[in-house]
């Protein structure tokens, strides 16, 4: 945000106050700097009609979606506006986009397994079979340590997901069978997805290209994500000698 630090300051205060992730914090921080340089003066000088010609623009530039749409102006500026500025009526007024109904993409059973064994790395793949077997989010995949899995209980801990809530999932046998694979082969200590650095996890920029990366080498003409792939019913052909062809 331009030319208002002390303001700045405020909303982090606010953002910490409310336990918001460090992610949502910089996205919120982001939107509120590029509605203040849209219009070229401090977000605090600015009102409701301010944030309508902004919408405008946004929607009209067609260079966002319409989920991007609802957190930029929606509930990024909502925060800022009721929360920061204490402006409790104008987030009210700020009106939610109808985001168009979109059929998601679904793998079959074969393409599931394409896609994980097109993935070269014995780590990236067995993070990514995680995420998409137990549901996790990138994020919490990639932030499991060893001792989150508990066989004998058949749950994995995730701590810190989202809204910094810590939640138990179901841990099939199938997974547990592949982590126990992946465990004898990599022997991971405290992380279990551990980055080059292993007292540091795996970055989760490295899962989003193996999935990229994944798709075209399995031949898989749809567009799978992290995001997309967690919400996938668990393929029920997956085992642990999928993992012992490469490291």
């Amino acid at each position: 945000m331009t030319e208002m630090s002390p303001l700045r300051r405020r909303m982090i205060e606010d953002m910490t106050i409310r336990n918001l992730s460090p992610a949502t914090q910089r996205s919120y921080l982001h939107a509120v700097a590029k509605f203040s340089r849209y219009f070229g003066r401090s977000p605090d000088r600015l009102g409701l009609e301010d944030v309508r010609a902004f919408q405008v623009h946004l929607v009209s530039s067609r260079r966002i979606s319409w989920p991007a749409l609802n957190q930029t102006v929606c509930a990024l500026l909502r925060f800022f506006f009721g929360i920061t500025l204490g402006h409790a009526e104008i987030p009210e007024r700020i009106a939610y986009a109808r985001t168009p109904a979109k059929l998601p993409t679904i793998l079959n059973g074969d393409e599931i397994v394409r896609f994980l064994e097109a993935v070269p790395s014995l780590r990236t793949r067995t993070a990514l079979t995680t995420a998409y077997a137990a549901g996790l989010r990138a994020s919490e995949a990639v932030h499991l340590k060893v001792r989150d899995i508990d066989g004998e209980r058949g749950v994995i801990r995730v701590e810190h997901g989202k809204g910094g809530k810590d939640r138990n999932v179901m841990l099939s046998a199938q997974l547990l069978a592949i982590l126990r694979v992946y465990w004898r082969l990599a022997r991971p200590e405290v992380w279990l997805f551990p980055g080059r650095d292993e007292t540091k996890p795996i970055d989760v920029q490295v899962l989003y290209s193996a999935c990229r990366s994944a798709c075209a080498a399995a031949g898989i003409d749809k567009r799978v994500t992290v995001h997309t792939l967690r919400h996938y019913l668990p393929c029920r052909t997956m085992s642990g000698s999928l993992f012992l062809s490469r490291k």
